[in-house]
């Protein structure tokens, strides 16, 4: 009966260095092969040219690296590239770089699949498979890290986990990437230029701030009614306004980091002068800012974008009581990269 090899990126620095102690070689062999898994990025055993052969290939007898592969790439005419990325059990998830004037984003995935039900995304259509592993999160990131070097001459710069999944549900693995992502034995970027964005699960909220995070929130907001925001987002009846409110609360006064809202405004759905009234209150608890987002179709006639009329109303309510707003439009409609498109259909 074959063995199933141990993927390597499960270990620790310290597990690594005591795997090297057992085996009768020096400890500091550990931090050698760590800083190819993580600093490097190494694909492969043979990749790391400073260790001996021998040891190659003693951690090929003993181990894999169970590296994610770009499968299939489409570019966008606004220059933003999907990626099918396979995992090592066939599963695809979808990876976006969005290119702007000066700067990179990847925006990744956190799970095969998603585990809520938002009605407007396509996602949610898919069940959820599996949770990712950090090391697929962290792939994604190197990945389009070495496109924007490839095609913009400049490395990634940016990273939003708005791709497929609910990062909060994927709580612990996404975490670990992003402790990886940002330490200096990873990839050395700044937590400020991460940002995680959820539907708002309150408990799991209360634990980012709990963890004192440095990264980023965004919400997932979409309405600012109950009765609304549970027809479009079924969860919210498990999970209703004034719980997510006081979980951000929670988050503000723990970490003094304002809260983005993401906002998309339907015709016949949320466009009413009611449902903007309402989002002005419920950013009032905590400095927010508001991210109106185009909608981009899922073929479900139910959700139609709202007019430039019922956009413009919102905005001027918004700023009119002080808080921050910007009008979003997507990015990468043409190849189903945008917001909300992830499905798989590559």
């Amino acid at each position: 009966m074959e063995v199933t090899k141990k993927d390597i990126r499960a270990l620790t620095k310290e597990e690594l260095r005591a795997f090297f102690v057992s085996n009768g070689d020096k400890a500091f062999r550990g931090n050698q092969v760590y800083e190819w898994l993580w600093n490097k990025a190494a694909h492969s055993f043979e990749d790391m040219t400073s260790i001996s052969i021998e040891t190659r290939k003693m951690l090929n007898d003993n181990f894999v690296i169970n590296h994610v592969k770009v499968d299939h790439m489409q570019r966008s005419n606004d220059g933003t590239i999907k990626n099918a990325v396979k995992l090592y059990d066939g599963l695809i998830v979808e990876s976006v770089l969005i290119p702007a004037a000066t700067r990179t984003t990847a925006c990744v995935s956190s799970q095969v699949g998603c585990s809520l039900d938002c009605k407007f995304c396509a996602t949610a259509r898919l069940k959820r498979m599996r949770n990712l592993n950090p090391d697929e999160i962290y792939d994604q990131v190197v990945a389009i890290d070495n496109q924007s070097r490839l095609y913009y001459n400049r490395p990634l710069s940016n990273i939003v986990f708005m791709g497929m999944g609910e990062p909060l549900m994927n709580y612990k693995n996404v975490i670990k990437a992003i402790d990886k992502i940002t330490s200096p034995e990873g990839l050395g970027m700044s937590p400020r230029r991460i940002t995680v964005s959820t539907s708002g699960v309150p408990k799991m909220i209360k634990k980012l701030a709990d963890d004192e995070v440095k990264f980023k929130l965004a919400v997932s907001l979409h309405a600012a009614l109950d009765d609304v925001r549970t027809s479009i987002m079924p969860f919210n009846e498990k999970f209703p306004l004034d719980d997510l409110r006081e979980a951000l609360e929670y988050w503000y006064a723990k970490t003094k980091s304002r809260i983005t809202y993401e906002y998309v405004i339907w015709k016949g759905i949320n466009d009413l002068r009611k449902d903007a009234e309402a989002l002005v209150r419920f950013c009032r608890f905590a400095p927010s800012k508001v991210n109106l987002i185009e909608y981009n179709p899922i073929g479900d006639d139910q959700f139609k974008q709202a007019g430039n009329d019922a956009i413009s109303m919102y905005q001027d309510l918004l700023e009119r009581n002080g808080i921050t707003v910007t009008v979003r439009r997507s990015r990468g409609k043409d190849i189903d990269a945008a917001c909300g498109q992830l499905a798989n259909k590559s």
